[in-house]
């Protein structure tokens, strides 16, 4: 015991061992006698006595008196009554008053009336129909009876100041009621402190304080002139409590999209990016959705007013999905069976997939290929925990002659093997491929599979107008979804919200670097 209250005294600043000795000829002194005996400044005491407290030596004790008195508005309405009381004396008789009566009242001014009728109406005092002041019950009843701020105010009359702490509960329910009003009550808040020594304060003492400057850093003169050896040197806690420091980061939607964009290019895929607004042609009718689906509605896309229309790509492609659309074309499809519209396939629209980049890129490369691209994306979503208007989503697409189903389950295993899931298959439908389906990934923590992504071979009915005879497999996943399993988070908005604490407490993932 003896050799640690050694170590925490020589480890004491010599600020702290003044505040200490102090406390030691006057137990009661307050920061201020402190400071003026020891000859110190105030803040240097409270700064010693923060830090002896943080040791166990002293106990800080914090006392915060509220004193509240009227400002000029406050003593004015003291004198002559709140502005709602003064309508309901005209009540008294009348039971009734139209709006514009009550500016003609010898004791309301105009600018009172608003305040007034709201406080008319939040006390029930009154009601109001068609522009005219109705008293109610509990205003008849209320006339001969003051309300609590009523009677802070008479209170308020004999006395400049009120402490809080001497208010009635009655008085306390007045006293809020006044400050919910603009520029009654002026509050003054005083706060001081006093100091306890603790058992180990006083086992310090005991064993005796030394005082005597210390060093805490060298100059270079002190090197230079060997002064430094004779310098007495004031030892480290290292157990000591430090600040924390956040290192920067990148956002966790940022550092997946970096993790995913990373994968694609470690297995050689390209990436290609398009634009947020884009035709209808390029974001439904090349992927043979028909016009009339219902994804079109207005309920899931945003149409763009301006512009109002985009251009379509050369007649060839154009006429190609067009002929597809209405009779399977080349395909050996029977088509939709519809007379396909320019006009509906030039509507600008705020995109609602990245797949649109895909068929651009199929219309304008030539297999063998493997492309993937990263983007926001648009819908027309009830935001709640689990939806969001926009959102993040990723895409891979390869095509090449002899590409079949298993390769595309053997790229998706190998895609989410390197995001550190377990994958499994479902059947699903999606109508611009064939054959398709859903990816589920094993949660371990929650012992249950949860579906992730979807994925499917583009039918010929998209292939074939693009000009694309090879085979071709695409898959994507929304990105926000793969960020709340990986931050175990339940609310989608979460991802969104200005939360620093989180941010500065999400860990960063092992290897990322900083720089």
């Amino acid at each position: 015991m003896s050799e640690n209250i050694n170590k925490i005294i020589n480890e004491l600043h010599i600020y702290e061992k003044k505040v200490l000795k102090e406390l030691e000829l006057d137990e009661n002194a307050t920061p201020d006698e402190i400071a003026e005996r020891a000859d110190l400044n105030i803040k240097s005491v409270m700064s010693a006595a923060g830090s002896l407290a943080s040791k166990g030596i002293i106990t800080v004790e914090k006392d915060v008196e509220e004193k509240f008195s009227l400002t000029d508005a406050g003593k004015k309405y003291a004198k002559i009554g709140l502005p709602e009381r003064r309508i309901l004396n005209a009540l008294k008789d009348k039971k009734e008053l139209a709006m514009k009566e009550l500016a003609t009242l010898d004791d309301i001014d105009k600018k009172e009336i608003n305040i007034a009728i709201g406080w008319l109406v939040r006390k029930h005092w009154a009601k109001i129909n068609k522009g005219v002041v109705n008293i109610t019950e509990v205003g008849e009843s209320s006339i001969d009876k003051s309300g609590n701020d009523e009677d802070l105010l008479d209170v308020f009359t004999d006395k400049k100041e009120l402490l809080k702490d001497s208010l009635s509960e009655d008085m306390l329910k007045g006293l809020a009621a006044l400050k919910d009003r603009k520029n009654l009550i002026a509050e003054n808040k005083t706060t001081t402190h006093s100091f306890k020594l603790n058992d180990l304060g006083k086992d310090i003492l005991n064993v005796g304080l030394t005082f005597e400057e210390e060093a805490t850093q060298l100059t270079h003169e002190q090197l230079k002139d060997g002064s430094w050896a004779d310098l007495k040197y004031r030892p480290y806690d290292i157990d000591v409590e430090f600040p924390k420091v956040y290192a920067g980061k990148g956002h966790p939607l940022r550092r997946i999209i970096d993790e995913i964009r990373e994968i694609f290019l470690n297995m050689g895929f390209t990436e290609a990016n398009g634009n947020v607004v884009d035709s209808a042609f390029w974001n439904f009718d090349a992927l043979f959705q028909p016009q009339d689906h219902a994804a079109r509605e207005m309920q899931d896309t945003f149409y763009m007013k301006n512009p109002l229309t985009c251009d379509l790509p050369d007649d060839v492609i154009v006429n190609k999905v067009a002929t597809a659309h209405e009779d399977g074309g080349e395909t050996e499809s029977e088509g939709w069976g519809y007379s396909w519209d320019h006009d509906v396939a030039r509507q600008s629209v705020l995109r609602t997939h990245t797949t649109g980049i895909s068929t651009k890129f199929l219309a304008n490369n030539e297999p063998p290929m493997k492309m993937f691209s990263v983007g926001r994306v648009f819908r027309r979503e009830t935001m709640d925990y689990k939806h969001l208007p926009e959102f993040h989503q990723v895409e891979g697409l390869v095509a090449a002659p002899g590409i079949n189903y298993q390769n595309l389950l053997g790229i998706l295993k190998e895609f989410y093997k390197k995001l550190g899931f377990e994958v499994r298959f479902r059947p699903a439908y999606f109508p611009y491929t064939y054959l398709s389906t859903e990816c589920e990934v094993y949660l371990e923590e929650k012992e249950s599979w949860i579906e992730l992504g979807g994925s499917g071979m583009f039918r010929p009915e998209v292939l074939k107008p693009l000009g694309i005879d090879a085979p071709a497999l695409a898959f994507g996943l929304g990105i926000e979804r793969l960020a709340m399993i990986r931050y175990d988070i339940s609310d989608i908005r979460s991802l969104y919200k200005s939360d620093i604490k989180w941010l500065r407490e999400l860990p960063l993932e092992e290897g990322v670097r900083l720089d």
